[in-house]
């Protein structure tokens, strides 16, 4: 045990000393987090929704990378054909070795969310179990990265072969781009990837349901680092001379490999693989009605169902006049979206993305699409006026639903996406006075997460669903404030 300690002191002296590992294990890190804080600048709480993602590229930096090059290295150097002679067991050095990177991938952790903190992210919902849920995502790839290391012979091979799981990873296994956003074949491979799992397990403890959410993401990872570090500690080599082609214990291997295929299979036959569509169904009120009985029946009357709602029902006596008999309901208040004052729609944030960048973008009233994209367009708006869910029910529903097709194609990136918002706002100052309109947009800008999420219009003739309904959340929400801007002639129409 000393000498297991010993070497754990060891090792993170070194690391401090190595500026490749720190590269790796710290300011990569970091620079995805300054990344995705310029992307996402304009979300509500900045970074809450990605912090999975950077946590797992933490990680995948200190783990893929910076663990297998320090290990090449040295054994290139002849340090650990020294650490042969001492009386340490090779396990006791594996170990000590997955401990220390398990500390530092930590410390990086720490360090990426303390930025996040500081520069406006709420505290994640469950610091316990992000703790435990990181821990298994280290575990996972400190096996995959003492594979690395047993499989590369030299520094340059380990980049090579750790690009290869890398870049896979971030473009197609849901860790630099979400999952949402990927075709359905990606994310069926996705499945077969441990950074899907890791994302998942993280982003549950951060703004989700923390354990019960990740249950399934803890067994992947767990299985995976189970499978690596075995792996990794059997085919450990002491000796740069000893090279991986001339090794035996290659079928070691197939339980690393094994153990993605099984849990991607698993994914496959419970389903896991699509991502879930939040969706909140509007309650209905619903009041039975019971009629009062006639003079000289002597049935009594059945109870009055309680009413569900907030409407109550009011029997008058008979003697009341020509409604006596029925049952009346007070009126509704007035909504809510009916308060929303001038200060208000002035204290709105007007600081959105512009209208030519890639995020809420809105073509001007004189910009003309492509003829294909033409048609696409023109489809819309003959459509938008009788569209259900832009037609059927209370007027903020439907205005909320009516941005969801602007909100939609800019969320996917479809080639339509500049022309329908300027559809959309059309549509709106054509169907609702412009008072009533610029009260409604600002209550939906003030209540971003309130109302169901429509993350499909295929029934307008645009292909293609969202997947993350956040997402569609966050543009309805910018287009929202971009409406008021342009009702209230802060932004020419």
């Amino acid at each position: 045990m000393n000498a297991l300690l010993q070497h754990l002191r060891l090792s993170l002296r070194l690391h401090l000393r190595n500026k490749m590992a720190l590269l790796y294990g710290y300011l990569f890190p970091l620079i995805f987090l300054v990344a995705f804080a310029v992307l996402y600048r304009h979300e509500r709480v900045p970074l809450l929704r990605h912090m999975g993602e950077l946590l797992t590229v933490a990680v995948l930096g200190g783990a893929c990378f910076g663990l297998p090059t320090t290990l090449v290295s040295e054994r290139e150097r002849g340090v650990w054909r020294r650490y042969r002679l001492t009386p340490i067991p090779t396990w006791a050095v594996v170990a000590s070795t997955a401990v220390a990177r398990y500390l530092i991938v930590l410390s990086a952790g720490l360090l990426q969310l303390g930025l996040a903190l500081a520069i406006g992210m709420t505290l994640p919902a469950h610091p316990f179990a992000l703790l435990v849920a990181f821990t298994f995502v280290a575990f996972a790839f400190i096996g995959l990265g003492l594979v690395i290391a047993a499989l590369a012979d030299n520094v340059p091979a380990v980049q090579a072969l750790g690009q290869c799981i890398f870049l896979p990873m971030l473009i197609i296994g849901g860790v630099a781009v979400q999952l949402g956003a990927l075709p359905l074949w990606a994310q069926h491979v996705s499945a077969f990837f441990p950074g899907r799992y890791a994302v998942e397990a993280l982003q549950a403890c951060v703004n989700g349901a923390g354990f019960s959410g990740a249950r399934f993401s803890l067994l992947a990872l767990g299985l995976s680092g189970v499978a690596g570090c075995m792996a990794g500690a059997k085919l450990f080599r002491w000796d740069a001379q000893q090279r991986f082609s001339t090794r035996g214990g290659k079928a070691w291997l197939v339980p690393v490999f094994g153990a993605w295929i099984a849990v991607g299979l698993l994914a496959e036959w419970r389903g896991r693989i699509g991502i879930p569509v939040d969706r909140e169904v509007a309650p209905v009120a619903q009041v039975r009605v019971t009629p009062v009985p006639s003079a000289g029946s002597v049935t009594p009357p059945a109870p009055v169902a309680a009413p569900v709602g907030p409407a109550v029902g009011i029997v008058l006596p008979p003697e009341a006049g020509p409604v006596a008999g029925r049952v009346l309901t007070p009126p509704p208040p007035d909504p809510l979206w009916t308060r929303v004052t001038k200060k208000e729609i002035d204290a709105l944030d007007y600081n959105v993305p512009p209208d030519q960048g890639i995020v809420a973008p809105m073509a001007g009233p004189d910009e003309q699409a492509d003829d294909f994209i033409k048609d696409q367009v023109d489809g819309v708006r003959n459509k938008l006026p009788s569209w259900p869910p832009g037609t059927d029910g209370d007027e903020l529903r439907c205005i909320r639903n009516v941005l969801y097709v602007a909100a939609v194609p800019d969320a996917i990136q479809l080639p339509v996406e500049r022309y329908l918002p300027r559809v959309v706002f059309e549509h709106l100052i054509d169907t609702y006075p412009r008072e009533k309109l610029t009260k409604i947009l600002t209550w939906i800008a003030m209540t971003p997460e309130e109302g169901m999420v429509i993350d499909d219009i295929s029934d307008l003739g645009i292909e293609g669903a969202a997947g993350d309904p956040m997402v569609v959340r966050e543009r309805a929400y910018l287009y929202a404030i971009k409406f008021v801007a342009r009702l209230t002639g802060r932004v020419a129409e």
